[in-house]
């Protein structure tokens, strides 16, 4: 079995309000001893994801980036971003539905790192954006619907993530997961994650674990459940994590 590990990173791998991975390290061993693929899976941008990959040692393994938008390897960081121009002209072109909407590209390094916790050079980071534009809604709920509508309009999708709307053209984890298997000739897939936006990926795997989530919103029954193929931690982010990856690759025979 060539096994490849998927995972969200905020509420998932890494804890929602500290951003640590340290509750995960016996796993992360685990699959480094094995020389199993461990590929990030996340809203955060490449930018973002590189001195993470860095950090956690995975070496040249790709990342999936932007929730789903694009695929990187480290080192492709690429400057210009015109797929992201062009979201953010399409959102000034939207006055009126988009009034309630505040995206990273409306604040500045302080205020995203207020409202992510992040420190001051990683919501620098997290502005370098190239597909997509996470924001909050401060509208009615029927207001947000004649902005998604309008957005649908222009092409443009709305995934709910852990704290933020995200805006994009397209492109999911789901997808990319599935070119990266192809890519690294991998038969089996895991992926795990704990909000909305990880649901397609979580139900493309092999196998699936949902992260228990206290903080968002959660992800609702799944079809797999009743299968077994997908199951639910009993604790929340890497806690959760490092259990299921243990429990995942002792069943697996790993």
């Amino acid at each position: 079995m060539r096994l490849a590990v998927f995972t969200d990173l905020d509420g998932t791998l890494l804890d929602h309000g500290s951003y640590s991975h340290a509750a995960a390290r016996p796993a992360l061993e685990a699959l480094r001893q094995r020389r199993i693929p461990l590929i990030l899976a996340s809203s955060k941008t490449a930018a973002e994801i590189a001195p993470l990959q860095a950090e956690l040692g995975l070496g040249d393994w790709p990342a999936i980036v932007e929730n789903g938008a694009d695929r990187v390897r480290p080192g492709d960081l690429a400057k210009d971003a015109p797929v992201y121009d062009r979201l953010r002209a399409a959102l000034a072109e939207l006055p009126d539905h988009a009034s309630h909407f505040r995206g990273f590209g409306d604040m500045d390094v302080a205020e995203v790192a207020r409202i992510t916790g992040l420190s001051l050079d990683g919501a620098a980071l997290a502005r370098k954006r190239r597909f997509t534009e996470p924001g909050l809604w401060s509208g009615s709920e029927t207001g947000q619907d004649a902005f998604l509508a309008a957005l649908a309009g222009k092409g443009i999708h709305a995934r709910k993530g852990g704290r933020f709307l995200t805006l994009s053209f397209g492109g999911t984890k789901a997808q990319q997961m599935a070119a990266i298997m192809a890519e690294l000739g991998c038969e089996t897939s895991l992926a795990l994650g704990d909000a909305p936006n990880d649901i397609e990926m979580i139900e493309a795997a092999d196998h699936g674990v949902i992260i228990r989530n206290d903080h968002g919103t959660p992800i609702p029954p799944l079809p797999g459940e009743a299968t077994g193929r997908i199951r639910r931690s009993a604790l929340p982010g890497p806690d959760g994590w490092n259990a299921a990856i243990l429990d995942l690759l002792a069943d697996l025979g790993l």
